[in-house]
């Protein structure tokens, strides 16, 4: 077996080297959330820029697929290794100190695993509905509401009415708080696991942290919610 591959399985396997692979994969898949919000928000300024990113997208071709890969990648690593991580501490874990251990982490980290299973099973529900159109018609070529043109997908009224459904939308919003409590306690975390969080940065990095996780939160609920109101239709 090549060193290289060899250095890598002990990098997998030790404590340190999960913690790398969860910090590394978490900071990638914010950086993805950022720009998946940025896209979606595309929808307040009508359907031709929402549908022209989608076509933009679209037209990466192969691409398009290997990123959708790597982003699968990376989903898997991180509950893995996390699922992994927590066997670990409890294994490791006087048992005397348990309880205590267990009262003084915060709510968000209590959940992580438990909100990151939801939120993996929300990510694939939204494929189904979205991507894969399980139980809908958004790719019968017979309903022209949902083509611009042959082969190209009319993005607007697939989330317009995708968002109509209210179960849909709440689904979507209790998917959406799920997912920033798990970002509030992910984020500072991720500059604890690299090193570069101090006595002195903690507080403005948890302070960041609720910024970011809440702001994507709200982000995102708005177009769930201005569809629901009629603001957007």
């Amino acid at each position: 077996m090549p060193p290289l591959v060899q250095y890598l399985i002990r990098f997998y396997q030790s404590s340190i080297g999960k913690k790398i692979i969860v910090a590394l994969t978490g900071a990638a898949l914010m950086g993805f959330l950022v720009a998946h919000l940025l896209g979606n928000l595309l929808i307040f300024s009508g359907p031709e820029a929402i549908n022209g990113y989608a076509k933009k997208l679209h037209d990466l071709g192969p691409l398009l697929y290997v990123a959708r890969a790597g982003l699968l990648l990376f989903v898997v690593l991180h509950i893995v290794c996390t699922i992994q991580l927590v066997k670990i501490n409890r294994a490791a874990r006087p048992q005397k100190y348990a309880v205590d251990t267990v009262r003084q982490a915060t709510k968000s980290s209590r959940i992580m695993i438990w909100s990151g299973l939801t939120i993996l099973a929300f990510v694939v529900y939204h494929l189904a509905h979205f991507t894969w159109a399980l139980g809908n018609q958004y790719h019968d070529p017979g309903m022209a509401r949902y083509w611009v043109e042959p082969g190209v997908h009319n993005v607007y009224n697939m989330v317009i009415d995708g968002f109509s459904v209210w179960y849909v939308s709440a689904f979507y919003i209790i998917a959406m708080f799920l997912l920033c409590s798990h970002l509030n306690h992910g984020f500072s975390s991720i500059f604890q696991t690299l090193g570069l969080a101090t006595p002195r940065t903690r507080q403005p990095i948890d302070l960041a942290g609720k910024l970011f996780a809440w702001g994507l939160f709200l982000g995102n609920i708005s177009i769930p919610l201005s569809i629901l109101f009629g603001i957007k239709s």
